[in-house]
């Protein structure tokens, strides 16, 4: 059977999670990306290397155009977040289970989110979008508010604004690094940050569990921590829930943020139509004792997930944290841990690398700081947390400027 897998840069995700999962399930993988040599060079070596075809992923008439020529296809997938929408409607196109491609696109465009809600009644926050070349100033948004690209991901590029003279100053220096982008500036949804992960095949969707998000102080939004729940209160969730269902969340994994507010009011910052990253789906699937990326690959395959799906993930027993090394300048990191794995009072803890010794950095203040990523599962929060601060206590990150 054979896989095309789209991708734009090579993902721990891809390389340690979705290809390895493919060759336990016996798939022939087909890589399509816009940057093929990047990918050769992260598989070189390993027992699973894919085929890897260059191709303007971005573009699904492309892609369609590709697989029409190659092997026929059996999946088509994509754990992009700029990707879901083309790898929708290029399964469609071949007849193959496909999420559905108008919710990929609500999904992955801010303004679309916000307006969609608001017109089911779910949920009215203030949104504008601004075009590229627009003045600010023509809005009157509620202060304090957010900016952000429309399209962006991990944070980037996303700020807490306090006032209109900080609104202009904000948005000039984005649509600058970003030029023709439109940004949505809408209304600051204050809130305990929380996640709602879930895994949907032709018949159901499933609740794998969520986590506690800490996030940086203000202005910035970068995830630094984040704690698993094996669930939510069943008012918060039914209110997520509820928001997925208009949007058209489905088939496939979905990685959804949310705050909830004092009144128990639970709402969307965005939807991410693809599983949890940095380290935390390889976390996730250690937590819940499952099968995950075979899981998740297998429904684009148009399998059926288990029935009690969301019952075993419920009672897995399991507790994990997250956390990530976050560069504090520009510069250099010119001293730092390599991979590390440990099992050690019923805790097992991994580290794994983001930037290597030797590369030099800016400051970006978004999740393009990580160093690394610090990860533990066991049966005990409380030892969970202090093996990572074991391990971030033990060791050193150094930036040279």
């Amino acid at each position: 059977m054979r896989l095309y897998l789209l991708a734009l840069n090579p993902t721990d995700s891809v390389t340690d999670g979705f290809l390895p999962a493919a060759a336990r399930l016996g798939l022939d993988v087909t890589v399509l990306t816009d940057c093929p040599e990047a990918h050769r060079r992260a598989y070189a070596g390993t027992e699973f290397a894919p085929e890897v075809l260059d191709c303007e992923v971005r573009d699904f008439r492309e892609v369609v155009s590709l697989v029409s020529r190659h092997h026929a296809p059996d999946a088509v997938f994509s754990n992009s977040d700029h990707l879901q929408t083309q790898t929708a409607l290029a399964a469609e196109y071949f007849g193959l289970p496909a999420k559905d491609w108008k919710a990929a696109l609500r999904a992955k465009d801010k303004g679309q989110l916000r307006r969609h809600l608001a017109a089911a009644g779910l949920d009215a926050v203030w949104s504008a979008e601004l075009a590229p070349g627009q003045d600010p100033a023509e809005l009157d948004p509620p202060f304090p508010c957010v900016v952000k690209p429309r399209e962006g991901v991990a944070s980037e590029d996303v700020t807490l604004v306090a006032d209109a003279a900080e609104l202009g100053l904000r948005c000039r220096e984005i649509q600058h690094r970003r030029a023709g982008a439109t940004l949505v500036v809408e209304e600051f949804l204050d809130g305990q940050l929380y996640t709602l992960e879930t895994l949907g095949d032709s018949r159901r969707r499933h609740v794998l569990g969520g986590f506690r998000t800490t996030v940086s102080p203000p202005p910035h939004f970068i995830e630094e921590a984040l704690e698993f729940l094996p669930g939510h209160p069943q008012a918060v969730l039914d209110q997520v829930l509820g928001q997925l269902d208009a949007v058209g969340v489905g088939l496939g994994a979905c990685h959804t943020e949310f705050v909830v507010q004092p009144d128990g009011r639970a709402r969307l910052i965005e939807v991410n139509y693809r599983v949890i990253g940095d380290q935390c789906d390889l976390m996730l699937a250690e937590v819940l004792g499952i099968p995950l990326f075979e899981h998740i690959l297998a429904v684009h395959l148009g399998h059926p997930l288990p029935e009690d799906l969301t019952e075993r993930c419920a009672a897995a027993g399991r507790r994990a944290r997250n956390e990530a090394v976050c560069a504090d300048r520009a510069g250099t990191l010119t001293a730092a841990p390599g991979p590390y794995d440990e099992q050690r009072d019923g805790v097992r803890l991994a580290y794994r690398p983001l930037r290597p010794v030797g590369e030099r950095h800016e400051h970006y203040r978004t999740n393009r700081d990580y160093l690394g990523v610090i990860w533990a599962v066991g049966t005990d929060q409380s030892a969970v947390d202090a093996s990572v601060a074991r391990f971030t206590a033990a060791n050193t990150w150094e930036i040279t400027p």
